[in-house]
């Protein structure tokens, strides 16, 4: 029987590419678990990784290319919501799709399953939090020129709203910004207690430099909820100073799951090994929510899937995952960084 091949959709360039070692180191262990288990309905699981960040038109035809072929079976990985909503809309039902990116919510594709973040679930509960707690009422918002920090920022408006803050101020840079000079002014002169950040990887790296270079660390706390060890490590100790963020997954979380996840991976990889991060994680998730469909409904047809995706849930990292309306449902957490790694300080 031929194998059953993912195509594992991630990026290994670009403002993103720091994510993508644990992507694939990640995905590479759910393969691993995956077929100890039997594989896919009796078929091994193979890995076919694509590179997402080639941009929006060389992976769709990419992907186009290897569907025709025969080449891949299912699509997993975390990329960027423009890559998604192009896919989404061309795949037809022809394969599953699992997207395991938080991203700015409303997919709603058939065949297309999710196991990110959205805002609502997310940054939400973590606006609530830092007004709560640290008293935090006026927000600067700045982000990556793309769908997920565009969309993602109008639904902080509406938070907004919600809990009677103001949104002072809000630039978009360009995908791949390196000079924060002119965002850096604005948000000096501002009367912003916070800054929100909507940033892309290195781009997000690249702003905390010059956010500690300014001596603004001091004077606004920082929140994304796009945030890894990883862009920690890059930004370097001394520029993540009052700097939150939320997520499904982080390393340091302290729950039987994470920790027997976090033991199996360095056990299979080497303590040297890259952090699982929770963009890396996802990938794992998504390999777990894969399998879950297709050993529920026993079958590999999307129709079927769909059909039969009501009773899908599984065991992960994050815990006990169960899908909902095509989105798996997750514990949230707030954490602080504490030079380059997090404090978990709070279940949102």
């Amino acid at each position: 029987m031929s194998e059953y091949t993912v195509g594992l959709l991630y990026p290994r360039r670009g403002p993103a590419g720091l994510f993508g070692p644990s992507c694939l180191s990640c995905t590479t262990l759910a393969a691993d678990d995956i077929n100890t288990r039997g594989g896919i309905l009796g078929r091994e699981l193979a890995v076919r990784p694509i590179d997402s960040a080639t941009g929006v038109a060389n992976v769709t035809r990419e992907v186009e290319s290897l569907l025709a072929a025969g080449e891949i079976d299912a699509i997993v990985g975390w990329h960027t919501s423009d890559v998604r909503r192009a896919l989404s809309a061309r795949l037809d039902l022809r394969v599953p799709y699992v997207y395991t990116a938080l991203y700015e919510g409303g997919e709603s594709t058939a065949g297309v399953f999710l196991t990110g973040e959205t805002p609502e679930e997310q940054i939400l509960p973590a606006l609530e939090w830092l007004r709560r707690e640290r008293g935090l009422r006026r927000w600067w918002i700045v982000g990556s020129d793309y769908l997920w920090a565009r969309d993602s920022a109008k639904a902080c408006v509406r938070f907004a709203r919600r809990l009677g803050d103001d949104l002072v101020g809000a630039r978009f840079v360009p995908v791949g910004t390196e000079d924060f000079s002119a965002v850096i002014t604005d948000i000096a002169r501002s009367d912003a207690d916070g800054v929100l950040m909507l940033l892309l990887g290195q781009d997000a790296v690249e702003f905390n430099r010059a956010f500690a270079a300014a001596g603004l660390d001091g004077a606004f706390v920082r929140y994304s909820p796009l945030m890894d060890e990883h862009m920690l490590m890059a930004s370097g100790p001394d520029a993540t100073r009052d700097l939150f963020a939320s997520a499904g997954y982080f390393d340091s979380v302290v729950t039987s799951e994470s920790m027997e996840f976090g033991a199996r991976y360095f056990g299979r990889f080497g303590p040297d090994a890259c952090t699982p991060t929770s963009m890396g994680e996802s990938c794992f998730e998504g390999m777990l929510l894969l399998e879950s469909l297709l050993s529920t409904v026993r079958s590999t047809d999307v129709r079927d899937i769909m059909a039969g995706v009501g009773g899908v849930h599984y065991e992960g990292a994050r815990g006990n995952m169960a899908l909902r309306d095509g989105h798996a449902h997750q514990r949230m957490y707030l954490a602080r960084a504490e030079g380059c790694d997090f404090d978990v300080i709070s279940q949102l």
